[in-house]
């Protein structure tokens, strides 16, 4: 059973996922978490003979167990542990959407303090791979940044979308620990250092993410989802109607397994095991239960979708069905029930999912007769497959998109046409020549174009004007095909122009910024030199001069309100663009894989840190800085 050890009232509203506990001696554990004020509290009842007022941390009262770290902005995540091995005590790390600040609680001091322009949604403390020293990790708008404990930053790549949450775990059983990122685009990421060894799609946000024993870990979404994973396999998962707020593994029960332990947003602690649900009906021996997938091209561009036709082997009715699957239906489930007039043995089920990802379809159907009042169940999957949104066409039918991705896989075409077949929905009788050949297909979301042409060589000629869907292509083919590191040559016109633009918008931005914290500074000094002639002029009694120096005080003041507002907005508009640059990058990754793929990302840094876009663009078009 769950028993609290000791229970503490608090005066100060606690911000979710934002608590940590720590050994900031080196021996008690203390609890701290972010309030909403922009402060953290830290409780700590073992020093009554450490009481400090100095620097950040100012203590409530002489008697008071609670001390306030000072923050003065938005805590945006927090957590504490041992960044500095030599110190032998842990320290607290508190993120913020512009800086991050490690801080020795014991000594009331700065560790270090750094600013990170792509902002701080989540942070882990710890080992990743090979690196030596302990990391803080931050993650941020679609990117991560590990720190030292002298804030130096040993550890930078790109992710798909806003990073959510982050846990450090031995996910393939090397002894070394690998990163989870769960992100805002439903994906759960396994980085090995900087390079992606592992993705699982989700069906919401990825909130909290926890590793328990092994290659095990937790996982939370923002729909109420909690479940567990082995390695890239469900282990099992649970739904609720409240939000788990966090989770984290324990042995309650001592038998060597973990538990998940899940606080909800109701206010509950719930202790979560595996979970076995759903039972086995009796299929009879006579009657078949049958699946077909098709592409409808519908009436025009907005009703095309792909169709699961469910049907019987002989004169029964499908009088239900119910489908489980993740990220096409709104719930993750579907129920078609058709009225006893419209009773057929075959059902027609409209699919339209929203990304490129393949899909368990778990089908129950309940088959009989017309006027039985009992039925049987039928229990089966079919496996959407990840490129069904796209549909065979004609070379002819429309113009070849001008974006394209060239590379060479030394590989034969039959290994191809297999990966082809496994990928998309292509119809029964398509056949495919001898090389060279091509294959054309129209995306049933947006009517756009896609190429792949196969020539002599291994040479393989992909074009789209979408370098997501270009990218997803490439990953799928090396994972079918095993191939471990593939260089590209990739050109999107449309694609970099608007990558220029905001590029251009990032230098303005920054410059910006640069003359706003300038006038702020100038501001900040007339302000001080105007309020110590005003008490000048209070404490001679000179009250004309004394009201003229306040009421400039108050229109420097208002100013600077103004700027500081102006330069809010800059900010802003400054991570949105920063965002579209690091998912740039990750795009350009995504083209590749292994070697090439992280040697882009590195490359494609190093070009923006020197401000040289000429540089960037080849690197994204060539994958090098010159050929």
């Amino acid at each position: 059973m769950l028993v609290p050890v000791f229970t503490l009232k608090l005066s100060h509203k606690i911000l979710p996922r934002m608590v940590a506990l720590g050994r900031y001696d080196g021996t008690h554990p203390c609890l701290a978490a972010a309030t909403q004020a922009g402060k953290v509290f830290i409780h700590n009842p073992h020093a009554h003979g450490q009481r400090t007022s100095t620097n950040r941390m100012v203590q409530i009262n002489q008697d008071s167990d609670i001390s306030l770290l000072n923050i003065n902005q938005g805590i945006s995540c927090l957590t504490s542990g041992v960044l500095n091995p030599q110190l032998g005590y842990d320290c607290l790390l508190v993120g913020t959407q512009t800086n991050l600040l490690a801080y020795d609680v014991y000594n009331n001091s700065d560790l270090f303090y750094r600013e990170v322009s792509d902002g701080a949604n989540a942070i882990v403390l710890g080992n990743l791979g090979d690196i030596s020293s302990p990391l803080a990790i931050i993650g941020g708008n679609c990117a991560l940044q590990g720190f030292d404990y002298e804030g130096n930053d040993l550890f930078w790549t790109v992710t798909g979308d806003n990073v959510r949450s982050l846990a450090l775990c031995d996910f393939d059983g090397d002894g070394k620990t690998e990163l989870l990122v769960g992100s805002e685009d439903f994906d759960i990421r396994v980085f090995k250092e900087d390079e992606i060894v592992a993705e699982m799609s989700e069906t919401e946000t990825v909130t909290v993410l926890s590793p328990m024993c092994g290659s095990r870990f937790g996982y939370a979404l923002s729909n109420g989802t909690v479940g567990v994973y082995e390695k890239t396999a469900r282990y099992w998962r649970i739904k609720s109607k409240n939000q788990a707020i966090s989770i984290h593994a324990f042995d309650l029960n001592s038998d060597g397994v973990s538990e998940l332990i899940t606080g909800w947003s109701n206010g509950k602690a719930e202790l979560n095991t595996k979970k076995i649900d759903g039972q086995r009906g009796v299929i009879p021996a006579n009657t078949q239960l049958q699946t077909a997938l098709l592409v409808n091209l519908g009436s025009d561009s907005r009703s095309a979708h792909v169709e699961l036709c469910i049907s019987t082997t002989n004169d029964t009715v499908i009088r239900a069905v119910l489908i489980f699957a993740e990220g096409i239906f709104e719930g993750e489930s579907h129920v078609v029930h058709p009225g006893p007039q419209n009773l057929s043995g075959c059902i027609r089920v409209p699919l339209t999912p929203a990304k490129d990802v393949p899909v368990d379809l778990h089908i129950k159907a309940f088959v009989g007769y017309r006027n039985s009042t009992q039925y049987h169940v039928f229990e089966l999957t079919r496996q959407l497959p990840r490129f069904s949104m796209y549909a065979l066409s004609s070379p002819d039918s429309a113009a070849e998109p001008l974006s394209y991705v060239n590379c060479t896989m030394n590989e034969r075409p039959q290994r191809i046409v297999m990966w082809l077949n496994q990928s998309f929905l292509l119809p029964a009788d398509v056949e495919f020549q001898s090389v060279p050949f091509q294959v054309c297909f129209t995306s049933l979301r947006n009517a756009g174009q896609l190429c792949i042409k196969i020539k002599p060589g291994g040479e393989i000629s992909i074009n789209t004007d979408d370098i997501d869907l270009a990218g997803d292509i490439i990953q799928s083919m090396a994972s079918f095909l095993a191939i471990e590191d593939l260089q590209v040559e990739a050109d999107f016109p449309a694609y970099f122009e608007e990558l220029r633009k905001v590029l251009v918008k990032v230098d303005e931005h920054h410059a910006v910024n640069q003359r706003l914290t300038a006038d702020m500074a100038e501001h900040s000094r007339l302000i001080c030199s105007l309020l110590l002639q005003a008490e000048d002029a209070r404490c001679q009694g000179d009250m004309k001069n004394m009201k003229t120096q306040y009421i400039e005080l108050y229109d420097l003041n208002r100013d600077l309100i103004s700027q500081y507002k102006i330069r809010c907005n800059n900010h802003t508009e400054l991570l949105n663009n920063l965002k579209a640059v690091n998912q740039a990058i990750q795009r350009a990754g995504q083209l590749r894989v292994g070697k090439p793929k992280t040697q882009v990302i590195s490359a494609c840094r190093d070009a923006i840190r020197s401000n040289n876009f000429h540089t960037l663009f080849r690197i994204m078009r060539l994958g090098a800085a010159s050929s």
